[in-house]
């Protein structure tokens, strides 16, 4: 049985416990938390790349779905990881990279973005089709029966591309799949939204028994039997400068509608920067898949700032060898806006301001530029000739000045990086067991 949906039967049965999907294709971020679950044997790493991120087209890593699989195995190999216990999924497959483009053309690259996922081996599907597209309407919502038809086109695609993996690789299992009409968008909100509408629990067991009954007359009974998650609105979300917070009150009723579905639970998108206790009363609630992304890339980059200030602080480098970072970055996003323009607004200083401390971290889709990343490779090199005074580590990463004098993390530059996201990744591990045991 797949992890995921021996998860819901256990689920089900009264247990109350979840699985942390890690949405990011950075290098630092998944070592540290494959390195982190070595110490939960039990537990499955579920890693996730996105539509924009990993596509047909090789998306803004320059990687196809084929690519992206390799890539985290070799990343596997360094940590020693089990490759048995690494879960690979597809975030908000669908229509969303194209969605400026009509019906026919969006839906025609979709199709064969997911099929492509599938033939990769890729076992945890998400299907997105909640976004309008360049030839719908937009002045009018998009209704249900739309979002569930074009769901349907796509979940077939998913069945045709198995039925081909299965003549190469028989062994190969069915994904499951999470669907929904609901969904954040990802990488956190574009706006500042004051309140946050819970999904209406009405409308929500209208939409699946939508869902059921297109998926039905499209004669996709199959997959519709390997659907074990809905994306809903709980009540979280993050932008620029903002967290709305779980409150389990809010979301009580759109909860207690999955004692009626006995082989669903609520994956939730946007959980990132969420307390871990909150977490916690997520996963007892049924939202028992926690996505996060760009917190743990936010604590990377964080990390890094930190190591630059030890590195312009430290009395045995000379400001002409100094790496400038942050001022690095800063100029390539300028120079590149692509990725962070419609997220913030204000004046020059507030936009500088936001493209380096945004919770949204749109720094994320530059740490791979080659003039950043030697700039890093710069500073950690410095680090390491230099080494790193205690008095400086604790001055500005005081955590992980704890975690060196208790010898559980090295003054390694890169494993203090890693330390910093695991850190981060640790609540979420917390957020998913049950009295503090790990799955």
């Amino acid at each position: 049985m797949h992890p995921i949906k021996e998860m819901v039967s256990r689920i089900k049965k009264g247990e109350k416990i979840g699985i942390c999907s890690v949405c990011s294709a950075n290098p630092y971020v998944i070592r540290a938390c494959m390195r982190t679950l070595l110490n939960y044997p039990s537990q499955f790493f579920l890693v996730e790349s996105t539509a924009n991120q990993v596509n047909q087209f090789g998306g803004y890593t320059g990687m196809y779905p084929l690519d992206f699989m390799k890539y985290v195995l070799e990343l596997a190999g360094k940590e020693s990881f089990p490759i048995d216990r690494i879960i690979f999924g597809g975030d908000h497959l669908g229509p969303l990279v194209w969605k400026a483009e009509s019906e026919v053309n969006a839906m025609s690259k979709a199709s064969v973005l997911v099929a492509d996922y599938v033939k990769a081996g890729f076992t945890k599907i998400h299907i997105d089709t909640s976004m309008k597209l360049g030839s719908d309407d937009l002045e009018s919502p998009l209704s249900d029966n739309i979002i569930a038809e074009r769901s349907a086109i796509l979940a077939d695609a998913a069945l045709g591309a198995f039925y081909e993996l299965k003549k190469i690789k028989p062994e190969s299992e069915m994904p499951v799949f999470i669907i929904g009409s609901e969904v954040p968008v990802p990488g956190g909100s574009t706006e500042h939204e004051d309140t946050l509408e819970v999904t209406d629990p009405v409308a929500l067991d209208k939409t699946i028994k939508t869902f059921e009954r297109i998926y039905s007359e499209h004669g996709l009974e199959q997959i519709w039997d390997r659907v074990v998650g809905f994306v809903v609105q709980p009540g979280v979300e993050f932008g620029d400068d903002i967290i709305h917070d779980y409150v389990r009150e809010e979301a009580k009723d759109i909860c207690s509608l999955l004692s009626g579905y006995p082989n669903l639970i609520f994956e939730g998108h946007s959980t990132d920067y969420q307390k871990p206790a909150l977490l916690r009363q997520m996963v007892e609630d049924g939202i028992a898949i926690l996505k996060v992304g760009p917190q743990l890339t936010f604590a990377l980059r964080e990390a890094i700032f930190s190591l630059e200030n030890i590195e312009n602080n430290h009395p045995d480098i000379p400001d002409d060898k100094k790496s400038h970072f942050s001022s690095v970055l800063e100029n390539v996003m300028v120079e590149n806006p692509r990725y962070w323009k419609s997220y913030f607004i204000g004046n020059e200083l507030e936009l500088k301001f936001s493209r380096a401390y945004s919770f949204s971290d749109r720094t994320r889709y530059y740490i791979g530029d080659e003039r950043v990343q030697n700039a890093l490779d710069k500073l950690l090199l410095n680090l390491r000739e230099a080494g790193i005074p205690l008095t400086l580590l604790s001055q500005f990463m005081p955590l992980q000045y704890k975690a060196v004098r208790n010898k559980t993390v090295s003054e390694d530059p890169e494993e203090l990086l890693m330390s910093a996201i695991s850190d981060v990744y640790c609540g979420y591990l917390f957020a998913i067991g049950e009295n503090g045991d790990r799955i």
